[in-house]
């Protein structure tokens, strides 16, 4: 059988390009012919996994690592310090924020896309696509071309729906520490229909002008693959519904996580902070957007000296050195504005996040508990499974202060056996490297022809 030719699609967001760039290299390995495509800034993390690249933009919004420091456009940016503003007032008002952006970031200029991705596709002729979920432009462009692909969910399982009632943006529950009053979810509900119409009469002006063949999805952020969908993810039992037609692939993680190797100043900044092990390390981390948030950091890290025998490690982006001169000379606080989390994990004893879905993964990868402290998105989500599996603990960051992360993060380091070995069991057998042989198998099947029957 001829080896499978696959094209890898990313939104030009490292944490949306980075499991799926390992997930890209573990198709590799099975022998598949795999191309990179993302912003031309990501061809060096392409060339890192050893895979080609080829540059497909779409959008004005990006982040190469650091959100603040990437350079995008004005209107972009424009977006990003909104949003961060958004934050600062609670949990409904950063989705409203987001649902209010989300035409400019998930359908920018879908004529232009559709020509982009026709051009490569004519180029690489690949026998199908893997494509983020949430590249909604090159997703209705590869649609609307009539070729195959797989889905890739990079966030929460609930990014991928069925129901009249869930809406893309609308949390399908919550953690126990935020629960939004009825009157502002109201309101969310309410703007997330709107966009889910709006999306929808795009979609289907879209293709009647450019593949009138092609029918309509019923709901536009329902379109997703009708063969398989991989999820990063482990497979939870009260997960909310989700398609039926596709082959459901749950990879646990797609990460390095277990492999990742420090580097070598690295080492030795967690051997000086762990006072040679007699001293446990808790990483501080809020991902590529969140770490602006230093208001946050800072209370964190407060709470976290109170605990005796504790080192604190913070990654803290643009941020760090005005945490650096606030915390100057604390001997057992390090801030930094980067960390390399993954070869990190093994080495701490918990980690405060933001909910985000792949330090959640890996921290259940390398059995590590957690307490989150969700902003946005599916992060709310994700910390509602935290709590139930339980991996961990739930604060409300907008009600924080040092002294609730003290009794937290005390409580998350005197369970942490039970936790981490709660959330290993869920991951353990998984990865990226069975989830490339699991989405293989899938789309060597027979291809669904018949537009008709593509559950959408």
């Amino acid at each position: 059988m001829a080896a499978a030719r696959v094209v890898v699609v990313s939104p030009p967001f490292a944490s949306h390009a980075r499991p799926l760039a390992t997930v890209a290299a573990a198709l590799a390995a099975e022998g598949a012919e795999v191309t990179f495509a993302c912003a031309p800034a990501f061809a060096e993390l392409a060339a890192e996994h050893g895979l080609p690249f080829a540059a497909l933009s779409f959008g004005d919004n990006a982040n190469t690592g650091i959100a603040e420091r990437t350079r995008q456009e004005a209107a972009g940016a424009r977006r990003l310090a909104e949003f961060l503003d958004a934050t600062r007032a609670g949990a409904v008002p950063a989705l409203l924020a987001q649902a209010r952006h989300r035409r400019a970031d998930m359908l920018p200029d879908p004529a232009s896309v559709l020509a982009s991705v026709r051009s490569l596709d004519e180029r690489l002729r690949p026998g199908w696509y893997l494509i983020d979920q949430l590249a909604y432009a090159v997703t209705l462009a590869v649609y609307a071309l009539g070729r195959r692909w797989a889905a890739f969910c990079p966030g929460h399982p609930s990014y991928v729906f069925e129901g009249a009632h869930r809406f893309f943006g609308l949390p399908p529950y919550w953690p126990r520490a935020i629960r939004p009053p009825r009157e502002e979810l109201d309101r969310l509900v309410a703007e997330a229909g709107a966009n889910d119409r709006t999306f929808t009469g795009l979609f289907a002006r879209f293709l009647a002008e450019h593949a009138p063949g092609r029918p309509a999805p019923a709901r536009a952020f329902g379109l997703t693959s009708p063969e398989a969908v991989l999820f990063n993810y482990p497979e939870l039992p009260w997960l909310p519904d989700l398609p039926a037609g596709p082959a459901r692939i749950f990879a646990g993680h797609c990460s390095d996580v277990g492999r990742a190797r420090l580097p070598g100043a690295w080492a030795e900044r967690v051997t000086r902070l762990t006072d040679g092990g007699r001293r446990k390390l808790v990483l501080v981390s809020f991902g590529t957007f969140l770490s602006a948030r230093d208001d946050v950091l800072s209370t964190v890290v407060r709470g976290l000296l109170a605990l005796p025998g504790v080192s604190v490690l913070v990654a803290a982006g643009d941020r760090a050195p005005g945490l650096r001169a606030e915390f100057d000379g604390e001997s057992f606080v390090d801030v930094a504005d980067q960390v390399p989390q993954r070869a990190l994990l093994p080495q701490v004893a918990a980690v405060v996040h933001h909910g985000g879905n792949n330090s959640f993964t890996e921290c259940l990868a390398a059995g590590v508990p957690a307490l989150a402290l969700p902003f946005s998105s599916d992060q709310f989500a994700v910390a509602h499974d935290l709590e139930r599996i339980p991996a961990g603990r739930v604060l409300d960051p907008h009600r924080l202060t040092p002294d609730t992360v003290t009794r937290a993060a005390a409580e998350v380091l005197a369970t942490a056996h039970e936790a981490s070995g709660a959330g290993h069991r869920l991951v353990a057998g998984r990865g990226p490297g069975r989830a490339a042989r699991e989405v293989l198998t899938a789309m060597q099947r027979s291809p669904i022809i018949d537009a008709e029957t593509m559950r959408i």
